[in-house]
């Protein structure tokens, strides 16, 4: 059983919220001697319940508990809906003792239907009575929904412990996808976290994108205990926080819906790293690029159209492309044999250079298979 950082416990049971009997809620509390909390949520105007709560609670940068379900993601349900997410956090409050209002909600899964709430206040007492700190294994297993499998991460940084969890295979699009994630740390804070934070889901979470379809629910939540005593600088937090988040996002895309290969688009010599990543983001949602991908066909042809569509600065006639090591294009005409290009292994690498500039962006995505189609086609049956 993996542990989690000093200052942690959390729980996870089954409560009926899933047809498979799967876990599908779990506790994690914050026990001190610190509160300490950042936060960074789906950009989609059409928010979930939870999600409504949620920032107002993580306002106050004060969280001593986070309670997460999969099983129904409580988005588009009126005010019942939010009234549950209330009653949900009040019920975690009066069971550790402390404040709902500091209280963080989170909830995954199908839109426009209520939770079975005599499922969850049950499933939440008999969590709450059994918490512990070796349980990142099934609070990660807690929150999945179409993932095929959990995704954990940790790492440490000068005596202080970090751990995250996250969840997410389809809908996944920058800002944020359809994802839930929690980010543990025993190291105390700093007032800045927020900022920092803020930054690490911009180069991580938003830099995955699948389907380019954004959710209602995403939530990225940054608890620390300060359990440790250790306070890192801003670089130590950021390079920890880099490695927790950059690893649950590759994680996350790894198992995107159906998929077959995982794409990372490099784009190179852009005037911005703003052009850098709208130029991969681009290439990433473009259907006949990434069918091309499943159909293993090296059609530079389609990288280049789709280049073309970025909002962003370029040389149209100097843009060079690389597929999987092999120099297709240069100066947007054919160099290398694309016969040459093999799709042997699950990573596809496609470089992409404008040429006009020194910045740079990575952007990971997926090819556009059968099976997508078929998993998004019964999602709510």
């Amino acid at each position: 059983m993996k542990s989690l950082p000093q200052g942690f416990r959390g729980g996870a049971l089954a409560a009926g919220l899933k047809s498979s009997g799967a876990l599908d809620l779990t506790i994690i509390e914050n026990m001190g001697p610190r509160f300490d909390a950042a936060a960074v949520y789906t950009t989609n105007q059409v928010v979930a319940a939870p999600v409504i709560w949620s920032r107002e609670v993580t306002k106050g940068k004060i969280v001593r508990a986070a309670v997460l379900n999969s099983g129904g993601a409580n988005a588009c349900t009126g005010p019942q809906g939010f009234a549950d997410t209330h009653h949900t956090a009040e019920k975690v409050g009066e069971l550790l003792g402390i404040s709902s209002g500091e209280v963080v909600v989170c909830s995954t899964g199908l839109i426009g239907e209520l939770l079975p709430m005599p499922k969850i206040m049950a499933g939440l007492e008999a969590v709450a009575s059994d918490l512990h700190g070796d349980s990142l294994d099934d609070i990660s297993r807690a929150i999945m929904t179409t993932d095929s499998v959990p995704k954990v991460a940790t790492t440490s940084a000068n005596g202080s412990e970090f751990a995250g969890i996250a969840k997410g295979a389809g809908m996944l699009a920058p800002a944020l996808a359809t994802m839930l994630s929690v980010v543990m740390t025993d190291a105390v804070l700093p007032v800045n976290a927020q900022d920092i934070f803020t930054r690490v889901a911009e180069r991580t979470y938003n830099r995955i994108d699948s389907d380019g379809c954004t959710s209602t629910n995403d939530t990225v939540l940054l608890m620390g205990s300060g359990a440790s005593g250790v306070s890192l600088t801003d670089a130590e937090l950021e390079s920890a926080l880099m490695d927790v988040c950059g690893s649950l996002a590759a994680q996350l895309i790894g198992d995107a819906e159906g998929s077959t290969k995982t794409v990372a688009i490099t784009v190179t010599g852009a005037a911005s790293e703003s052009d850098a990543v709208e130029v991969a983001r681009a290439c990433a949602r473009n259907n006949l690029l990434k069918c091309a991908i499943f159909g293993a066909d090296p059609n530079w042809g389609r990288v280049l159209a789709a280049v073309g569509t970025a909002n962003a600065r370029m040389d149209a006639l100097n843009i060079d492309v690389i597929l999987n090591g092999v120099h297709v294009a240069k100066e947007s005409a054919p160099f290398e044999d694309k016969n040459k290009v093999s799709f042997a292994d699950r990573l596809v690498t496609l470089e992409i250079n404008l040429n006009v500039g020194s910045s740079s962006a990575t952007v990971m995505t997926n090819d556009l298979s059968h099976d997508y189609v078929h998993e998004n086609s019964a999602y709510s049956t």
